[in-house]
């Protein structure tokens, strides 16, 4: 039971450090294999995950921006760095991530941080499916001791005769059966029933694994682990001279905004698993910068916070900062004092640990939910998820927020027109807002207006609450070239009130009633009043504001 707040002094500290070094040995066991997974998944050395793990533990998470949030690689960019290290090489990877962590320190310093939580969450959601469907894809491969063919659309190809070759193999069959137990477990251990349902699902496949790894006549790959400091690559000139390449600058920026979007929305959703101190967002973007400033100096992977490990130090009941820093420390010192137990490690198992974090991220249960709840965000959803998957995250990014900022447009451009025939007037009367992206709808009912064949033509756009530009221009147009015609025109536009103590508007008057006369006085009887008679044919609504010493009539010539 937790303690309140002011209430358990000495004991009820200690409490709480006891429970989060316990929660500390739960993240540490989570983040092992996904670590040396998410590295293998990059085309990196798996030492350099656990570098970044490292980093994510003891400088991220001492930084006072989350309380419970866990940082480290992360499998949301594993197909990102994978597609990076391939074109500019790891020897560029530690530029690109140093680079990215200065970057969100500046946005940190500059206080945008929430600037994220502004996009779509459709957007985010086929980012994340984005991400996940070609990680399990790729992952299919290293689960049989096979290699990717390469881009996400080849992986996918390539399945038929991937399953094909573990037919014919059997060491790929043996593989493949570890991969796909690793990928059952993750799925259906927690609901094992008792103290054994709480280890985590990636310990017990890592375990199974290596056990069947030994066995006489296996022979899978296991993980090669080298030394842990010799595995540190720390950029040099020449990598610092590539960022004159446009490739490396837009890598750059795609890290930043992909680590930051993915760390500050996971922000989000570990504050509603826990009722602790809420995130803190600009100094947490500046905790992840510095994290990255520190794993780009290493060479090591890119750090955003991650649902996985976060979820597991809220379940192990983690009360403070220190569980998520000690984590990172238990981490080192496995490395350097165990390195050769992590040789045991099946690869296909870590595939497999991939896969189901893969299948989280696609979350196919979230499709038809979206689709219930909203059917444009749904359509925002898939082609976001579509476009990252044929082509890469940060066009598929683009796109999405693209689509998203059209959508919304378009449900802000809400224009209500109706149009009648009464006696010899064709009504059209518009309300909502009248933008460019609704001009064709504008345009059809004034041409239907004018091909209604009667003499006058009654316009109404008092109920417009915005007129665009473009709209007033096709409006002002027609109405110009109806009344050369010969066709009285009454053009009534939003922004004028109606007669004080008027029930009905005066355009609304039955045409038997005189119109309202503004007074003219005697300095005025010189130049014609600019206002219209009684027995005027059209009136324009007139925005600009009469002289001072005049009163104003709601209908101005």
């Amino acid at each position: 039971m937790g303690r309140a707040k002011g209430v358990g002094g000495k004991g009820g500290a200690k409490a709480d450090i006891a429970t989060d070094i316990t929660a500390s040995l739960v993240v540490f066991l989570v983040a092992l294999p996904l670590c040396i997974g998410v590295a293998v998944a990059s085309g990196v050395p798996a030492e350099l995950g656990i570098i970044s793990g490292v980093i994510g533990g003891l400088v991220v998470g001492a930084v006072r921006g989350s309380t419970l949030q866990v940082s480290g690689p992360a499998a949301g960019l594993a197909a990102l760095v994978a597609e990076t290290v391939a074109e500019v090489g790891v020897a560029m990877l530690g530029v690109i991530v140093l680079f990215a962590g200065i970057l969100q320190i500046i946005l940190g310093l500059v206080r945008l941080g929430r600037m994220f939580q502004a996009i779509s969450v459709a957007v985010v959601q086929g980012m994340l499916a984005g991400i996940g469907v070609p990680l399990m894809f790729s992952q299919a491969y290293p689960m049989a001791d096979a290699k990717a063919p390469g881009t996400a659309l080849e992986n996918m190809a390539g399945i038929p005769g991937l399953l094909a070759g573990i037919l014919t193999d059997p060491q790929a069959m043996i593989a493949t059966l570890l991969g796909a137990v690793t990928v059952v477990l993750s799925f259906v251990w927690k609901k094992v029933p008792g103290p054994a349902g709480k280890i985590p699902a990636a310990l017990v496949a890592v375990g199974i694994g290596t056990v069947v790894a030994a066995l006489p006549g296996v022979n899978v790959k296991t993980l090669q682990v080298g030394n842990l400091l010799n595995s540190v690559q720390v950029p040099g000139a020449e990598q610092f001279a590539g960022l004159a390449d446009g490739t490396i600058i837009t890598a750059i920026l795609t890290f930043t905004v992909i680590a930051s979007a993915e760390s500050l929305f996971t922000a989000a959703a570990v504050d509603r698993m826990h009722s602790g101190p809420r995130t803190r967002y600009n100094t947490e973007l500046i905790a992840q910068g510095a994290g990255n400033t520190v794993a780009g100096i290493l060479g090591a992977l890119p750090i955003t916070a991650v649902v996985a490990r976060s979820s597991a130090n809220v379940q192990a009941g983690a009360k403070t900062r220190l569980s998520r820093t000690l984590h990172g420390l238990w981490l080192l010192a496995f490395a350097l004092l165990l390195p050769q137990v992590l040789a045991l490690i099946p690869i296909s198992v870590l595939a497999g640990v991939l896969v189901h974090s893969g299948w989280k991220l696609f979350g196919p249960a979230e499709f038809p939910k979206m689709w219930r709840q909203d059917r444009g965000e749904f359509a925002v959803m898939t082609l976001t998820m579509l476009v990252i998957v044929a082509t890469a995250l940060l066009e598929g990014v683009l796109f999405g927020l693209a689509a998203g900022i059209v959508l919304a447009a378009l449900r802000m451009s809400q224009t209500v027109i109706r149009q009648h025939v009464e006696q010899d007037t064709a009504k059209v009367v518009m309300a909502g807002n009248a933008t460019f992206l609704r001009l064709p709808k504008v345009i059809d009912a004034l041409e239907a207006a004018a091909a209604a064949g009667k003499p006058r033509i009654r316009l109404d756009l008092t109920g417009v609450t915005h007129l665009d530009h473009a709209c007033r221009n096709q409006v002002e147009e027609f109405t110009a070239q109806q009344r050369g015609l010969g066709l009285r025109v009454e053009l009534l536009m939003p922004g004028e009130a109606k007669p004080a103590g008027s029930a009905t508007p005066a355009f609304e008057a039955p045409a038997t009633e005189p119109l309202p006369r503004r007074p003219v006085t005697a300095e005025e009887t010189v130049e014609p009043p600019p206002w219209p008679t009684a027995d005027a044919e059209w009136f324009y609504l007139d925005t600009r504001p009469l002289p001072e010493e005049h009163s104003r009539s709601p209908l101005v010539g």
